[in-house]
């Protein structure tokens, strides 16, 4: 706690608005995508899903996976304290929507379902997508898709597997991702992994994000890395995102903004 404490005010003493901003790429998605402050009938739909997963009171047995798919945790938890503890803030459920709207992508991946929050945002972002959307734990990936169901979130694929073990499984090499959204193991080896196995997938508009690049030190290691990796052209530092672009035709920037 005390390490995100310092990071964060590092990112406070760094960070800057619209007005500090010179690219017109990362101005445009400021000013039109990140401080839109519009009401849009999406955000309710994102609010009661919510509010129906904090008030379902069943248990699920809830499995974590470690590297090779060794589980090294299982216990019963209720679906309502996962949600309330697990799962993407409605802020930022709100921001992962108008990112999505915003660029239009039409295949998605996120690997991390959980409750299914974040995918709900990612599918309702652009209906006309294909959301693929991965999780270990057949529970809660179950959970998930019942969730999904309820609202009518109908361009979502659920696949139940071991993050490491489907990306190295499926022929990468023919798929093109138009937005990846990280949220499925906090490490530095796993992260840089999942960043190497898919950089075959990116294209020219490519948008990736990353979940608590300041979680811990080797998450703000990981960053850097992806930072100053030659095909990384663009990121945006939210503190807890980290938003990676490649655009082939622009100088390399990093800019670290407060959203």
């Amino acid at each position: 706690m005390l390490f995100q404490i310092k990071s964060y005010l590092k990112f406070l003493w760094n960070s800057k608005n619209e007005h500090g901003v010179h690219s017109p790429f990362v101005f445009s998605l400021l000013t039109k995508c990140f401080y839109d402050k519009k009401p849009k009938p999406e955000y309710q739909i994102l609010k009661n899903y919510r509010k129906s997963l904090l008030e379902n009171k069943n248990f699920i047995e809830v499995t974590d996976f470690g590297a090779g798919s060794k589980v090294f945790k299982s216990n019963r938890r209720q679906i309502s304290k996962i949600a309330s503890t697990a799962g993407i803030s409605t802020k930022r459920a709100e921001l992962l929507f108008r990112v999505t709207h915003y660029f239009q992508p039409k295949n998605i991946l996120e690997i991390g379902t959980s409750l299914g929050l974040a995918t709900a945002a990612l599918a309702l972002g652009n209906t006309d997508a294909k959301v693929i959307t991965i999780e270990g734990c057949p529970n809660t990936a179950n959970a998930a898709q019942n969730q999904l169901d309820k609202f009518d979130c109908k361009n979502v694929e659920n696949i139940i597997s071991e993050f490491e073990s489907f990306l190295i499984s499926e022929n990468l090499n023919s798929k093109i991702y138009d937005l990846i959204y990280f949220d499925g193991n906090h490490s530095k080896k796993a992260t840089l992994t999942y960043f190497e196995l898919l950089l075959q997938t990116i294209n020219n508009d490519s948008v990736w994000i990353f979940d608590d690049i300041h979680w811990s030190p080797e998450m703000e290691e990981a960053w850097e890395i992806i930072k100053n990796h030659p095909k990384v052209k663009v990121t945006i530092d939210t503190f807890q995102w980290g938003f990676v672009f490649f655009r082939y035709e622009q100088e390399k920037e990093h800019f670290v903004i407060r959203v």
